[in-house]
């Protein structure tokens, strides 16, 4: 049985993909994330209030941008990752 994405490794997963595609379609963010289009919103809505993501207009079209603030959310989480994988937790 695998195991259910904690709320903290879902904003990760979200920020890594933006980060690997940056700007993202939001297409392609949610098949990425691996949420269903509800929670997909509800995490987009959070991540944009927190300004860990941006929303940009290229040509008319909606995309997603990754902001400082969200890579350094990343850099951080990666920090404490590898603190608990350290102790073996």
């Amino acid at each position: 049985m695998t195991k259910k994405r904690e709320k903290l490794e879902i904003i990760r997963d979200i920020l890594l993909a933006a980060r690997e595609n940056n700007p993202i379609k939001p297409t392609r963010l949610l098949y990425s994330s691996n949420l269903s289009p509800q929670m997909f919103k509800e995490y987009i809505r959070l991540l944009l209030e927190k300004k860990f993501l941006e929303e940009i207009l290229v040509k008319g079209r909606k995309f997603f941008s990754l902001t400082i603030k969200g890579r350094n959310f990343l850099e951080e989480y990666g920090i404490i990752e590898e603190f608990v994988n350290n102790f073996g937790l």
